[in-house]
């Protein structure tokens, strides 16, 4: 065409560095629907050197063949297609997503108009197996000399990496927030399986074995499985390696297909193949039990999937271990609130064998403070024995009083008292013990200006309602004489 050999044509177009350059000098493209290089058309030529030079992934068809010529960086994109599918035709390299593209590029082709789509999805066949992938398109249409179409120009980037890794992100933050909260074992891995059927592309199934006290496991939590499948139990028919696993290794099982019969992945595959995984205890301590995680038959278990399952399943692992810290603190305070009870059973029933010695006492020391005849030093020793016993019967009070207390039914009465003669009362209770230590007791309270009210039975109150208070409207209640709250607690009796 330009007086150019076969051979110089190719050698000038795709002169330059580069493996689609050197495989494109070696390739015959007289045996290719668009003939030899001396004979294509400067449009052609022109196009195919944008391309070449570009370091985006970038594609052209020619011809009604759709005969493709691509460079370095598009190479990659189709994997084991490469190097097969340049001068071949792009509707055998990507028959597995044609059905997407194919009505895509004839449009543009039809109208001219360029259009663009943002993570479209594909089905590859580029690493053997039918693969999850996504891709930023952009096709334009690829016009002759004359200006006719008769060809597509694609611009394209793989997003596959940012899609899935952002729906694998969501999962986790879903699993942090539903089995953040601290909660029974029980709720824990109830919510577990319901953050991980969040995620059927990434984990077609999944199975939670917790481990016994004597040792055996447990069937915690199961999802995207029939829950009396033999491989979502114990049983021998199970495919799980159990024993391997609580040892602390993580164990990739494959060849499952078979025994799950189980669709999965985004081309619905029989999934067949899985990742059982230890879920860590505290530091030192035997596993906690046995993850089980399907893997997708559309992503390959690379470095990037297996962080991600070891992610779920550390997840997992610290939801387990807060939950049991929960149940174990839960039943430590149950205990504790039993033993409180036994303690006020035991003071409530002390307290009333204490009650009737009292009563008994005080009796027969306020008939003998009644008698004038009682010598003066004799009759200030039964009072102080009189004062006590009754200080020692409103402690016996206080006892039964802790059931009311806890119960929320204890009220105190308000009554006006000049504070300062009961405080010198209350202090005489020690005088003699003070005196017979060779000790003087001196009691200043000098008296305040007006009464105040004072639960009089303070002593056998809640510290929380025997407050002195300057209330104008408290609740009145008549002081009983000693011998009077003697008779009462007897009459009780």
């Amino acid at each position: 065409m330009n007086g150019e050999g076969p051979l110089d044509a190719a050698e000038a177009l795709f002169r330059g560095r580069g493996e689609v350059r050197a495989l494109a000098r070696a390739l015959d493209w007289a045996r290719t629907p668009l003939g030899p290089v001396a004979a294509w058309p400067q449009s052609l030529r022109s196009t195919v050197r944008t391309l070449l030079s570009s370091q985006y992934p970038m594609i052209l068809t020619w011809g009604t063949e759709f005969t493709q010529v691509y460079n370095d960086a598009y190479a990659k994109l189709i994997g084991a297609g490469h190097p097969d599918a340049l001068g071949g035709d792009i509707r055998v390299t990507l028959a597995a997503s044609w059905e997407t593209l194919g009505p895509m590029i004839a449009r543009v082709m039809q109208t001219g108009d360029a259009n663009w789509t943002a993570a479209l999805p594909l089905l590859m066949e580029r690493a053997g197996y039918r693969e999850e992938a996504y891709f930023s398109v952009s096709h334009a249409p690829a016009e002759d000399d004359e200006g006719r179409i008769v060809g597509m120009l694609a611009v394209c980037s793989e997003v596959t990496a940012q899609v899935v890794g952002e729906r694998r992100l969501g999962m986790l933050r879903d699993l942090a927030a539903r089995a953040g909260e601290t909660r029974s074992v029980e709720a824990t891995c109830a919510d577990v399986a319901g953050a991980l059927s969040g995620d059927s592309l990434d984990i077609p199934f999944a199975l939670l074995f917790l481990r016994q006290p004597d040792g055996g496991l447990l069937r915690a939590a199961v999802v995207g499985i029939d829950p009396a499948h033999p491989s979502a139990t114990t049983d021998k028919a199970s495919p799980w390696p159990f024993e391997r696993v609580l040892s602390g290794e993580a164990v990739a099982v494959g060849g499952v297909a078979g025994a799950l019969r189980l669709a999965g992945g985004f081309w619905s595959d029989p999934v067949d193949a899985a990742l059982a995984m230890p879920l860590a205890g505290e530091a030192g301590s035997e596993p906690l039990g046995v993850l089980v995680l399907g893997i997708s038959p559309s992503r390959a278990l690379d470095e990037g999937y297996r962080g991600f399952l070891d992610l779920v399943a550390g997840q997992v692992s610290t939801a387990l271990r807060n939950a049991r810290a929960y149940e174990e603190e839960r039943r430590r305070v149950e205990a504790l609130a039993e033993l409180d009870r036994a303690k006020t059973r035991f003071f409530s029933n002390v307290s009333h064998e204490f009650r009737t010695p009292l009563t008994l006492m005080l009796g027969p020391l306020e008939e003998a403070l009644r008698d004038p005849g009682v010598a003066p030093g004799s009759r200030a020793e039964l009072e102080v024995a009189y004062r006590n016993a009754l200080r020692l019967l409103r402690l016996v009070n206080t006892l039964l009083d802790f059931s009311r207390v806890e119960a929320g039914r204890v009220e105190a009465t308000f009554a006006p008292v000049d504070l300062a003669t009961l405080t010198e009362d209350l202090a005489s209770t020690f005088r003699s013990a003070v005196e017979r230590g060779g000790l003087a007791l001196r009691v200043e309270c000098p008296p305040l200006p007006e009464p105040v009210f004072v639960d009089r039975d303070c002593g056998r109150r809640s510290s929380s309602t025997c407050c002195p208070t300057r209330s104008s409207t408290p609740s009145p209640a008549a002081s009983t004489s000693a011998s009077g709250r003697v008779r009462e607690v007897f009459a009780s009796r």
